[in-house]
């Protein structure tokens, strides 16, 4: 079960919701002012500090993620989007980490957007994952996502 409340403010949206939507304002502000030179080493940069922000087991976990989608799929640009790590193909995120501590959820999250070519022929995958803690089975899982996502 969720820590968070939920509890909606008279615009329909909870505290973390509004928060979340705050800093996609902030980094896409952010984002105009960069401009071509130097954005991508500086949105990395974002993306570190961001992590080093994190409490301290979601801030390993994230650190450990951050690691193997840019080994394995160095075309990926880290990125912030909604204010968590992210990593985009020609500015299109195409998987992403929400920290649980910040999003009050008892657990973090990887999550895979569309853009991800995770389809399988079922008809049926899932498009986030629960991560509490990383195995080397796990990181290895990762791993291989990525390296499909991009593919």
């Amino acid at each position: 079960m969720s820590e968070n409340t939920g509890a909606k403010g008279a615009d329909g949206f909870s505290a973390e919701e509004r928060a979340a939507m705050k800093a996609r304002a902030e980094e896409l502000r952010n984002e105009a002012k960069r401009g071509r030179g130097g954005k991508e080493a500086a949105e990395e940069l974002d993306v570190l500090a961001k992590i080093e922000e994190m409490a301290a087991p979601d801030r390993a976990v994230a650190e450990r993620i951050h690691a193997i989608v840019t080994a394995n799929a160095p075309e990926l640009a880290p990125k912030l989007w909604y204010g968590q790590p992210a990593y985009a193909r020609k500015g299109t995120v195409v998987c992403f980490f929400r920290s649980g501590h910040t999003d009050k959820e008892r657990y973090s999250a990887l999550g895979f957007t569309p853009e991800a070519n995770l389809d399988d022929a079922s008809g049926l995958w899932p498009t986030s994952y629960a991560v509490t803690e990383l195995s080397g089975d796990a990181e290895q899982a990762i791993a291989d996502l990525v390296k499909k996502a991009v593919s």
